[in-house]
């Protein structure tokens, strides 16, 4: 192990330490720790997307910072420690890629995927032998993903036992069909929960169409996001200058402004 992780590593157990660590640190547990973990990974991401390379070190080494901790924690609880986390992962990779640890030969990047993939099924019927419980081609697929992210997930993971169609044309009318059930739900007056789970059909069927145009449906809405953000805040900045506010506006004053604002950023 080298001096610099084993220092980070004595940081952590200081913090934790019961007699004189931190009090706050001392108090977490891997649930209340979970929130920040993921916070760092959506952090690490966002310097990622700004090319700032000062931020993405940072970042990285609060993400680090966060697998140190949960080790800790588990170390104190006497699950494992941080030297099984890193020997975990290593012979992990080194299983999953059989072509540069061992004599088998792959081609390109498309075959890796599809033996990286095969690999991780296998790993997957594995545990459900060993648990006695039938495996599902969706196992493993963590519930706490976000919804968009998790949704084209379970979506390939089905494509890849032959449950899903081969062009769009049939995924656009999936669409045209969902959307028809939330306008009827809507007329209706159906309930919250009838409304959700039909919006909720109709977001799904939105993201495999975008799946088969081979989009990444989260980035694809993150990046419509930062656009929105974008002109809204130029929209509120062109509503200043006349010294108004977007709520004294009409919605077809707002919607001009709008539009010049996407011509002056299209």
């Amino acid at each position: 192990m080298s001096e610099i992780i084993g220092n980070l590593l004595t940081v952590m157990t200081r913090l934790r330490d019961r007699e004189n660590g931190c009090p706050w640190d001392i108090e977490q547990d891997f649930a209340s720790i979970a929130p920040y973990t993921i916070e760092e990974a959506y952090e690490v991401a966002q310097a990622i997307q700004d090319s700032d390379m000062d931020a993405l070190r940072d970042e990285l080494g609060d993400l680090l910072l966060q697998v140190v901790y949960h080790a800790e924690m588990a170390r104190e609880a006497g699950a494992f420690d941080f030297d099984d986390v890193a020997a975990g992962i290593s012979e992990k990779m080194i299983r999953r890629h059989p072509h540069v640890f061992a004599d088998t030969e792959i081609d390109d990047a498309d075959q890796q995927s599809l033996a990286w993939e095969t690999q991780k099924a296998n790993e997957r019927n594995a545990r459900a032998d060993e648990n006695k419980t039938p495996a599902s081609a969706l196992d493993g697929i963590a519930l706490a993903l976000p919804a968009l992210m998790r949704a084209e997930k379970l979506q390939k993971r089905a494509a890849r036992v032959g449950f899903d169609w081969h062009d769009m044309a049939p995924v656009v009318e999936k669409i045209a069909e969902e959307l028809a059930e939330v306008a009827e739900a809507g007329a209706d007056g159906a309930q919250n929960e009838k409304l959700s789970l039909e919006c909720g059909d109709l977001l799904f069927a939105c993201v495999n169409l975008v799946r088969h145009m081979g989009i990444d449906a989260e980035s694809a809405l993150r990046q419509a996001n930062a656009k929105f953000d974008r002109r809204f805040r130029r929209l509120e900045s062109l509503v200043r200058d006349e010294n108004r506010k977007p709520e004294q506006m009409s919605l077809a004053a707002l919607e001009q402004i709008w539009q010049r604002v996407k011509k002056e950023q299209d």
